[in-house]
Order: C-alpha cells, then sequence, then structure tokens
C-alpha cells in the first residue's frame, strides 16, 4: 500500500477516536457523570500545561500572548495527525504493531484523565471507547486501502468514500461532544440574572485620572479587552446556584459560604490594577479595572486562622491553586472576593461567579478565578501551583514604567510630541515618572491624578522633537523611593525588570 493511503487510514482512525470519545465526554458533563475532566484531548493539554518549564511557558506568552491556549491546541492537532498518520504507515506493513502502538497512545490518554483534578471512576470511559471505534476503523480501512493502492478507480473511490464518511461522523460526534461539554448557555443565564448590589462606598474616578493624550491606555481598561492569561484550556462554566466556597485548614471552625449568602454581605468597590508574572518590560499583560466584592478578611476572621498559619491556598474549580500571604489578606487593604468587573457580573473567562483580587501581589499568587476553596496553611507545608514549576512563593510586583505613545518604530513630525504611558507599583502608588531622550537628562513627567495606591498611573511629557532617530526610555519612582531598576530581568522567577525604551524617527 502506498504511504499516503496508508497515513489516511491512521488519520481517519484518530479522528474517528477523538470524535467518539468527545461525544462521550460531551454526554457525561451534561448528564453529571462526569467529575473531572473526561476530554482526551483537554485533559492531555492540561498535563501539558502541568508539566510546561518556565522558559517554555514564558515563550509561548511572549510569542502568542492571550492566544496561548489556542496556540497549544493547534499544535496539539498538528502532533496527533503526524502520529496517527505514522500509526496508518506502521499498520499497513505490520498490522499488529500498528494496533498496539494505537492502544499505547490511547493509554497515555487515558492516563491523562485520571491524573486530572477531581478525576471519577466513569471519567476513562470516553477515552476507552473512542480507542475501541479507532481500532475497529484501523482494522476495516487498512484493507480497504491496500484495495485502493493497488486496484482501479472505482476501488480508490469506494475508499475515499468511506474514508470520508468515518472523518465526517467523526467531526460530527466531536462537534456535537464539545456543544453538549460546554455549559455556556447554564452560566450565562446565571450571569445575566444576577442584580448586583450596591457598594458601600462606589468608586468615583476623577476626571483627571484620565490624560487626554491619543494612544494611552485607557485608565480602566474594558472587559473585553482586558488580557486573560490561566492554564484552564476550556473555561469553567459554573451557575451560582452551584458555586460555594468552602474555608478550612488551620481555622477555628470550617466556614462554608453560598453565592445567596455572599449577596447579603456589604460590597466594597476597589480600584486595581492586576499584572500576570510573565509580563515582559514594555509588554501589555496587566489591566486596571473597577472591582466588586466582599472582602476576603472579612470570611476569614469568621473561620478564625490559627497562630502559626502564614498562607492561604486557594483553590480553583479546575484545581489551579495560589499560595498568598496570610497577612496581605488579612490586613486593611481591598483585597475581594470578587463578583464583579466594571460594573458588570465577572465575565466567564475573568472567574464567574467569583474570583480573587488581590492589589500589590502578581497574579500566579493572588488572583485565582472560579475560586471555590480557601485553605489557612503555611508556606513551609503548601505550594501553589506555579512554586514546584520555578516560580517564587512570594510575588509582589515591582515598581514598573511603560511608554505608550509613541510605539517604537512610529515616524513623528518635529516639533511638541506627546510621550506618554503608565507606571505602576500596586499599594504604594507612583511618586514621579522619568523620561529621557537619547543620552540627555532626565526629564519630569506630569503625572495624572491617582485615585488609589492599587492601579496604574498615567504620565505625559511634552517633547520638542528634532529631526532624526531617537531613544526614548522611562523610569518610574514609587512613594516609597524606590527608583525602578535599569537592570534587566526576564519574567521567571518573580517578575521582569529594567526600563522601558522605544525607538521613533522624527521627519
Amino acid at each position: 500500500m502506498k504511504r499516503s493511503w496508508s497515513a489516511l487510514v491512521g488519520i481517519v482512525a484518530g479522528a474517528l477516536t477523538l470524535g467518539v470519545a468527545e461525544l462521550l465526554a460531551g454526554l457525561m458533563t451534561r448528564t453529571g457523570l462526569a467529575t473531572g475532566t473526561p476530554s482526551p484531548v483537554v485533559a492531555v493539554g492540561g498535563v501539558f500545561v502541568d508539566h510546561t518549564p518556565p522558559w517554555l511557558k514564558n515563550f509561548a506568552v511572549s510569542s502568542f500572548g492571550t492566544n496561548d491556549k489556542l496556540a497549544l491546541f493547534v499544535g496539539m492537532a498538528v502532533v496527533l495527525t503526524a502520529l496517527c498518520a505514522l500509526i496508518g504507515v506502521l499498520g499497513a506493513g505490520r498490522q499488529t504493531a500498528g494496533l498496539v502502538v494505537f492502544v499505547v497512545f490511547g493509554a497515555i490518554g487515558a492516563l491523562a484523565v485520571v491524573s486530572r483534578p477531581r478525576s471519577g471512576s466513569f471519567d476513562i470511559l470516553p477515552t476507552m471507547i473512542g480507542v475501541a471505534a479507532g481500532l475497529w476503523a484501523l482494522s476495516a480501512l487498512w484493507p480497504q486501502g491496500a484495495r485502493a493502492s493497488a486496484g482501479t478507480s472505482i476501488d480508490r473511490r469506494r475508499f475515499l468514500v468511506a474514508g470520508t464518511g468515518v472523518a465526517a461522523a467523526a467531526a460530527t460526534a466531536a462537534a456535537i461532544g464539545q456543544s453538549l461539554g460546554q455549559r455556556a448557555v447554564q452560566a450565562l443565564e446565571s450571569r445575566s440574572a444576577i442584580r448586583l448590589p450596591k457598594a458601600v462606598n462606589p468608586v468615583v474616578i476623577p476626571s483627571g485620572a484620565q490624560l487626554d493624550v491619543k494612544g494611552v491606555t485607557p485608565y480602566v481598561m474594558p472587559n473585553e479587552l482586558f488580557y486573560r492569561i490561566d492554564t484552564a484550556l476550556v473555561v469553567p462554566q459554573l451557575d451560582t446556584a452551584g458555586w460555594s466556597l468552602k474555608v478550612h485548614g488551620m481555622v477555628d471552625q470550617e466556614v462554608t459560604i453560598d453565592w445567596a449568602t455572599l449577596l447579603t454581605k456589604p460590597m466594597q468597590d476597589a480600584l486595581v490594577t492586576l499584572m500576570c508574572v510573565s509580563n515582559e518590560v514594555g509588554g501589555d499583560l496587566t489591566g486596571n479595572a473597577v472591582w466588586t466584592g466582599w472582602p476576603v478578611r472579612e470570611l476569614l476572621k469568621m473561620a478564625g486562622p490559627q497562630p502559626g498559619a502564614d498562607m492561604v491556598l486557594s483553590t480553583s474549580i479546575d484545581g489551579w491553586t495560589a499560595g498568598t500571604p496570610l497577612s496581605v489578606l488579612t490586613d486593611d487593604r481591598n483585597a475581594l472576593l470578587a463578583i464583579a468587573m466594571n460594573g458588570e457580573p465577572l465575565p466567564l473567562e475573568h472567574g464567574f461567579p467569583v474570583r480573587m483580587v488581590v492589589p500589590g501581589l502578581y497574579g500566579y499568587v493572588s488572583a485565582t478565578k472560579w475560586v471555590t476553596e480557601l485553605k489557612v496553611t503555611t508556606f513551609a507545608d503548601d505550594e501553589g501551583y506555579w512554586t514546584p514549576r520555578g516560580w517564587s512563593a512570594l510575588g509582589p510586583v515591582k515598581t514598573e514604567s511603560r511608554i505608550d505613545v509613541p510605539r517604537s518604530g512610529d515616524r513623528v513630525k518635529a516639533g511638541t510630541v506627546a510621550v506618554a504611558g503608565i507606571a505602576w507599583a500596586q499599594h504604594r502608588g507612583i511618586k514621579a515618572v522619568e523620561v529621557r531622550v537619547d543620552d540627555g537628562p532626565w526629564q519630569a513627567a506630569r503625572l495624572a491624578e491617582e485615585p488609589t495606591i492599587d492601579s496604574w498611573r498615567q504620565w505625559v511629557l511634552p517633547w520638542q522633537a528634532v529631526k532624526g532617530s531617537h531613544t526614548i526610555t522611562v523610569r518610574a519612582t514609587d512613594t516609597e523611593g524606590i527608583v525602578q531598576t535599569e537592570a534587566q530581568a526576564p519574567p521567571a522567577p518573580d517578575g521582569a525588570t529594567g526600563w522601558h525604551t522605544v525607538t521613533v524617527n522624527v521627519d
């Protein structure tokens, strides 16, 4: 049999395996039989993410940004297609060997399923049945492929019709499974039914916080533009009726609250800038929003943390964890169990129905989305998701600044040019921003108003631009007198450092 026909057999069998598995996984999710991640595709992707070294994570985020998950799925599709094609070629000459290798890859998928958080005894069934369907397809199509390769055009047409039919059935099954597995309808209906309680002290943003400079990042980032970085390959889709939050561990008494109870609590508004630790110098993995929620310290006070505890391990519905210093969650800062973002219920991808928002810390140690559990513990006994993967246990946000306009590579006209951007030092605040052109002196930029030290601050410097190519550099100083360091450092293990520079051409 020609290799092309053999490869096609393997690809069709692989497609049928995944189609059947996804259909059954969707049915199990919809009926409540699944407790973990029954989809082998999502499970394998999750295992890959869990074992991604820091350098590869940084590469993915810097290369693909918020499209990192799409890139992962595309990469997985390419690899799986290639593997199935190789199995098809192998089995054309040695059928038993091809079947054995196919079973081995199916077993890897099954192991990935059982390794996921909250995995149950039934979660493995979709993968097993999918593999059985794939084995049947291989056994049935290899003889047809051989006849198509050596036979007449009629034999080839018959093979192509059979292969196309199987592939179409696989694609249909996968699409239906994905649709069944998504609880978006229930989640969206739950979200649309929410009537947000009013905050005790609503945030009022002064007009002076937003500079009138074209191209500068808006002071409050719209929800649809707010960055998203997390490990969830499929956005968890919860409804308020099924949500609850448990506090346990080193506490005087365990406490569990549900959605209805949470809504009875006095809500607060907080302007807080969140930032991903993977943000490069000058990067855009940061955003500022008005968050509405109940202070975490009030819930912890109900549970009564015991002496010796110094960390709270928060857990997402998908098993992701963050280790946050207990002191940060019990002081007077606005660390919230947030239910709203910019006056709207949390978007699904940003943690609906409830997430954590903690000023002053990178998201990997604080900003748990879809939060369902708080364990009061110690840093000696527990670790958040990213700590054993090479990131520091503590993640205070560093004093940084960014030039938004002009952008590197822009051409501007000689004369007065507005150089503007943002600076941040969450929970410390920005005292000064300075700008330098080429090797000239540092010049003080004008700062916009600062409604809170927990969010970024806009700045602008009118620059008298002269013809030529110029390098513009910015640095910030926080209210503790700490000047942003010039030393260049990558994001790992505790956040990037360095001065942001842009090169512009003046005509």
